[in-house]
């Protein structure tokens, strides 16, 4: 090997690996905590791998509509995405169980529920070639009407936003009209009349403004259902062992803070609908006991079709 040989060798293993560019859609609006939390994530991996992976964020379903995001992922047009985790509940009862009312009302509850329910999530994304990074928890869903409701049956009739198969089911049983909204469409929903009501978190109820088209909020903790990002598990098999423990801490650090956001955030936009008109109450006894009963209805439906793995979530959830 002659000397220009040698020279010539030594710069091709000294030149740096190339940056990895991956995009990342999510269905949510850059207001969104879930969507500030994931520009967090972003940055953090960029900082921990000196830049040889950035992540751009394509927020509002800017770059894939939310039902289309998980198989984008899956395929392989994007590395890695967000969604909301319940949306796969007809492919496997176990994505929805977060969904379920009054099963987990509260944080604390979520955060057991989860517990028992990554395991299976992790074995069911796996067949599909996905990976779970982290899942944040939306606050506990409340009820949205434009009159005082005070008990179930005067849901009856309303047309109701459902962004689920267990709030289409909901609605449903309470004699109201699902009709299937996502987040950014809310406020013309409410203004053209397609929905009278809506199921969602204070969070929802505050950046869509829900106090145009409605005026009361009654805080129900109907579920503390949870937003999921995955990657593409080959996309992440490619990356150095460095870049992917830098990947995995940052989510660790993203899943952390999202729940602590999301609380945060439980308060502080309950507060906003409060400071711009909204009539904030907790539900009567009436609406508690008719509410509860539509929630056992459903978990005694979602038992029936449930999977071994999915009824395992709830076994080891009231251990």
């Amino acid at each position: 090997m002659n000397k220009f040989t040698i020279v010539a060798a030594s710069a091709v293993f000294a030149m740096p690996a190339f940056a990895e560019d991956w995009d990342m859609p999510t269905p949510y609006g850059d207001s969104t905590f879930h969507t500030q939390n994931i520009s967090q994530f972003a940055k953090d991996v960029s900082a921990a791998t000196n830049g040889d992976l950035n992540i751009t964020i394509h927020s509002a379903g800017s770059l894939f509509p939310h039902g289309e995001i998980k198989n984008a992922v899956r395929s392989r047009q994007v590395p890695l995405g967000e969604f909301f985790l319940s949306t796969l509940s007809n492919e496997d009862a176990a994505y929805g169980v977060d969904s379920q009312p009054f099963v987990a009302t509260s944080y604390e509850d979520a955060a057991k529920l989860w517990s028992a329910q990554k395991p299976v999530i992790t074995e069911l994304l796996a067949e599909q070639g996905l990976m779970p990074l982290f899942s944040v928890p939306w606050p506990a869903q409340g009820l949205y009407t434009k009159n005082e409701i005070t008990a179930v049956e005067q849901l009856n009739g309303l047309r109701f936003r459902a962004y689920n198969a267990a709030l289409e089911e909901f609605a449903a049983l309470a004699g109201a009209a699902p009709v299937q909204v996502e987040a950014p469409d809310i406020p013309q929903a409410f203004s053209t009349g397609q929905v009278d009501a809506m199921i969602t978190s204070p969070s929802t109820g505050a950046n869509s403004k829900a106090w145009d088209f409605v005026s009361n909020y009654n805080a129900i903790d109907a579920w503390v259902p949870k937003n999921i990002v995955v990657v593409n598990k080959r996309m992440f098999d490619g990356l150095s062992a460095e870049t992917q423990q830098a990947v995995l801490d940052a989510a660790q650090a993203a899943e952390t803070r999202g729940w602590e956001m999301s609380a945060e955030e439980a308060t502080a936009k309950t507060a906003v609908m409060a400071d711009n008109g909204m009539t904030i109450s907790t539900p009567t006894d009436a609406l508690k006991s008719g509410l509860q009963a539509i929630g056992a209805t459903m978990l005694e439906t979602w038992n029936a079709k449930a999977s071994d793995a999915a009824k395992s979530i709830i076994a080891t959830y009231n251990q």
